[in-house]
């Protein structure tokens, strides 16, 4: 079990290319916060976006791709029409046992953390908080064109959903999820699709506003994802 610490995770991070550069060496060229003054943050949704995080002014945060395993990313019960009309629906982390999918991890610092969940919030109070989950796995993903499992691999029991396909091999160290910190909404959770999770590799925002959403219909954020 290829499992490295927070710590072992930056040194690895830190020894990744950019403009023939090593990532530790570029920070300290830019005179940007080195890796020892940031923390691991899963980027979902429009926070995985850079013309978001050019707009709200992040700064240089690096990015690397990861596997989420047990967890999946899914939409917010909520809509967010500062950008465009009918609205943004933001994306939330849910437990979906044996789900897997990719996604995007930066390495940011205090400040960058603290403006992108006041993004989120939009002057609403607490609807929006930086928690570090008790559930799932995290790993770094070296092969970005590994597939999620397809929905026809998801069973409902009538209770909860379950994955029934088998993960792909990992290509990267293991890291522990209870110290990767996670935007979750918390005012409504997760969109409740008569009992079941819409994840966002299956359903793509538009079709998700057009053909699902409806008001009101949400899981509680504590029921969907248990926090350290």
């Amino acid at each position: 079990d290829n499992q490295v610490t927070i710590e072992q995770l930056k040194q690895i991070c830190a020894t990744s290319k950019i403009n023939d550069k090593q990532l530790s060496q570029y920070l300290n060229q830019i005179s940007s916060p080195d890796l020892l003054h940031r923390k691991p943050i899963l980027l979902l949704g429009e926070l995985a976006n850079p013309f978001q995080l050019s707009r709200i002014n992040i700064g240089a945060m690096p990015v690397f791709t990861v596997r989420i395993s047990g967890v999946c990313r899914t939409y917010a019960d909520s809509l967010d029409a500062r950008m465009i009309q009918p609205g943004i629906h933001h994306v939330t982390l849910a437990r979906c046992k044996g789900w897997w999918e990719l996604t995007h991890m930066a390495l940011a610092t205090s400040e960058q953390m603290k403006k992108m969940v006041e993004w989120l919030n939009n002057n609403q109070r607490a609807t929006w908080r930086l928690v570090k989950p008790n559930e799932g796995e995290i790993m770094l993903e070296h092969d970005s064109t590994i597939p999620s499992p397809p929905a026809s691999s998801i069973h409902w029991d009538g209770k909860e959903e379950t994955c029934l396909d088998n993960p792909p091999l990992p290509s990267g160290p293991k890291f522990p999820i209870s110290e990767v910190i996670v935007p979750v909404h918390t005012k409504f959770g997760c969109y409740d699709n008569r009992g079941k999770i819409i994840r966002c590799n299956h359903v793509s925002q538009r079709d998700f506003h057009t053909n699902y959403f409806r008001r009101g219909s949400s899981k509680k954020w504590h029921e969907i994802l248990q926090i350290r």
